[in-house]
């Protein structure tokens, strides 16, 4: 009798528990800059899994089994859309065969869909490079995008979870306040590096400087996606030579070899801007990545 009366007590426990009680929302994020809005709007409601790390390029990842199960038991799945996940995230839904999340449904928000996108091509073809029909997909470096993402997040994080609706809309009219003194905080802080004239890796950072009105004077990639050739930076420190610039700025997944030689020819500053959440010690939240990289932008450019 000893034994059997605590069975009885959960048992009765678990039949009195409020019929509204539900575990954690299964969230499941492509890139850490959603995982990280995820953290701000869903607090301690969302349980989430980030598919890519702050250092691998999410162009190119692996549809492991480990993503697969984490696909397959998720709630709500947020991704940057506009083909950057292309290679691996049909995969992933096919595999995963989970209904709830499938395109065109409430389970899957594709951020890039919310924004206006930059730099759609005129036209399609592959000699062209790694190019995306729909645009540039990296919307996340300009603040004034991150807005309806958060905004339609939290919509779907409602419906998802009925029960604690008023703490997701609370939570998202807090970071939406927070979210719009940074970004007027930020823009006066950068305000100095408009004009400022750059050469980028690869196609990352378009947001990024169309915001800030900083120049993008060339790309280390000849094309989208194509490693750096010799030929191609010979070119580029020619037309350094006549047009300088100050930065050379790249990911933290992007290969250090052709931005370092080509600082050392021309003068021009490399750095490492971190690109999203985690890209480096100082950027562990959305906020602390955009203070860190109006950081390294102004003290490698002297603005």
């Amino acid at each position: 009798m000893q034994r059997i009366l605590p069975l009885i007590v959960f048992l009765g426990l678990m039949i009195a528990a409020p019929p509204g009680a539900q575990a954690k929302i299964s969230l499941f994020a492509c890139e850490p800059e959603w995982a990280a809005l995820a953290r701000e709007l869903g607090g301690a409601d969302v349980e989430i899994f980030t598919a890519t790390t702050p250092r691998q390029d999410p162009h190119h990842v692996r549809a492991k089994p480990s993503l697969i199960a984490a696909m397959r038991r998720a709630d709500l799945v947020i991704c940057t859309g506009a083909s950057l996940e292309v290679g691996w995230l049909p995969i992933l839904l096919q595999k995963a065969g989970n209904a709830s999340v499938q395109p065109g449904g409430a389970g899957l928000l594709l951020a890039a869909e919310l924004v206006p996108l930059l730099e759609k091509p005129v036209r399609l073809d592959r000699a062209e490079g790694d190019i995306h029909p729909e645009g540039n997909p990296h919307v996340h470096l300009n603040p004034h995008n991150i807005a309806p993402v958060a905004a339609a997040l939290t919509e779907r994080l409602k419906s998802a979870d009925t029960a604690n609706a008023s703490s997701y809309q609370a939570r998202s009219d807090d970071f939406a306040a927070r979210w719009r003194d940074a970004t007027q905080r930020w823009e006066q802080q950068a305000a100095g590096l408009k004009g400022t004239a750059i050469v980028a890796h690869h196609k990352a950072f378009t947001y990024l400087l169309a915001w800030l009105g900083i120049q993008e004077a060339g790309m280390l990639e000849p094309k989208p996606g194509i490693p750096p050739t010799a030929s191609h930076l010979e070119a580029m420190l020619q037309k350094l030579t006549l047009n300088p610039v100050r930065l050379i700025v790249r990911t933290p997944y992007d290969p250090a070899d052709a931005s370092e030689w080509l600082s050392q020819k021309s003068g021009a500053a490399a750095i490492v801007l971190p690109f999203t959440v985690g890209g480096d010690a100082e950027s562990g939240d959305l906020f602390a990545l955009f203070d860190r990289t109006i950081s390294l932008l102004k003290g490698a450019s002297g603005a």
